[in-house]
């Protein structure tokens, strides 16, 4: 077993062992998280469920637990309120309540981004008390940049501290944008901030979007600045829009190796697949992210059975 990262400190011993728990779960002793994203039912509506590359299955909201049940993910994130509605019928995936979220109606060249927390950590820790099911943690969407920054991280603090303090994992979504940002989204210098301040905010993971070189190319060993800044925060890749799956597993080794990441975070690559597909995609992806193998290793399973 690989030597994993210690609980924080602060937290009580029965916190810090449901932590750890929560922790080797998630990484399935790997010390790297494929987290399977659903929280885009709000961020995109429904552009990313209907038409399209998306099947025909993406339409209905429990296509997602579908695939969370039936592949090798390290979590599921996604609203509280729909796995208040789907997470009876699948209470053996491993769930992160994402708390905060905002729909893309408003662009930011309208308005810099705001996006506030739904749930609080009671109602939270009433969820968890009473719905038998097994959350290992919250996430968050922090836009750094943003006018309203100041609000998003006193909310994503607090909300780290307070998942802690239930033995939950914290995995904070770091996006900069906003008008004092404009175009540099994706500059490796500023993810790498936005990184660093993650792991300012304690948290456990930081969910970033890969950084493009000045060409607006993407650039795996520019991630480097960012896991260096993370320091003991987990640095994760976002999944990003549609691609093939051989570029989506070359990306993602790349970023493992020539990065330094530890997993990835996607969505639409997955969820956006038919049933049979998903799975064998996330069998891929996992055999990369948790077994360590090559991309033609893991390309091999796109075209093997489910089971």
């Amino acid at each position: 077993m690989k030597t994993l990262p210690q609980a924080p400190i602060g937290i009580s011993a029965d916190a810090e062992r449901r932590w750890e728990e929560n922790y080797r779960l998630v990484t399935q002793e790997s010390g790297r998280l494929f987290l399977m994203a659903g929280d885009q039912k709000v961020e995109h509506l429904n552009d990313d469920f209907v038409g399209g590359t998306a099947a025909d299955d993406d339409a209905d909201p429990e296509h997602l637990f579908r695939i969370a049940s039936a592949a090798p993910i390290g979590c599921f994130a996604a609203q509280l309120g729909l796995v208040a509605r789907y997470g009876r019928d699948y209470p053996q995936i491993p769930y992160l309540l994402k708390l905060n979220s905002k729909t893309h109606l408003v662009k930011t060249a309208e308005q810099d981004p705001r996006s506030l927390q739904w749930q609080s950590m009671a109602q939270v820790h009433d969820f968890l008390r009473y719905s038998r099911i097994r959350v290992v943690g919250v996430g968050y969407t922090i836009y750094p940049g943003s006018v309203y920054e100041a609000e998003m991280l006193r909310e994503a603090a607090q909300l780290v501290q307070d998942a802690h303090q239930l033995g939950l994992l914290a995995v904070i979504w770091a996006y900069p944008r906003g008008k004092a940002v404009g175009p540099r989204e994706q500059d490796p210098h500023l993810i790498a901030g936005a990184a660093g301040l993650v792991a300012c905010l304690g948290a456990d993971f930081a969910k970033v979007n890969p950084p493009v070189d000045a060409k607006g190319k993407m650039d795996a060993k520019l991630l480097g600045e960012a896991v260096a800044a993370a320091g003991r925060t987990q640095v994760i890749c976002a999944g990003g829009s549609e691609t093939t799956a051989a570029d989506f597993l070359q990306r993602l080794q790349d970023q493992l190796e020539l990065g330094g990441t530890a997993g990835c975070a996607t969505g639409r690559n997955v969820h956006q697949r038919s049933l049979p597909e998903a799975v064998r995609f996330c069998k891929a992806v996992h055999a990369i992210v948790v077994k360590g193998q090559t991309t033609e290793q893991a390309s091999q399973l796109l075209e093997g059975p489910i089971q």
